[in-house]
């Protein structure tokens, strides 16, 4: 059954009265720790500035989602190759 208008306005105001913690923690899988070799920081800071994007989480997340929607697999083993 489709939500009411009143019951979706609702739901916003008891997701607008969360902390950002308490948004965070509702949203969030779990956190990863990296540590990055010099070469693969000034790789990530080159695809970032190609992608004009200034945070890494949003650049992982791209590449992430990007490798996901690889079907081929040979294409898939292709790009996460390493040469």
């Amino acid at each position: 059954m489709a939500k009411t208008p009143a019951q979706r306005k609702k739901e916003q105001r008891e997701r607008d009265k969360l902390s950002a913690a308490e948004r965070e923690a509702r949203l969030l899988s779990r956190q990863l720790v990296t540590k990055l070799y010099h070469n693969d920081d000034a790789a990530l800071k080159r695809i970032m500035a190609r992608a004009r994007i200034e945070e890494e989480q949003d650049m992982i997340s791209r590449l992430i989602r990007g490798a996901d929607r690889i079907d081929d697999d040979a294409e898939f083993k292709n790009h996460i190759r390493i040469v």
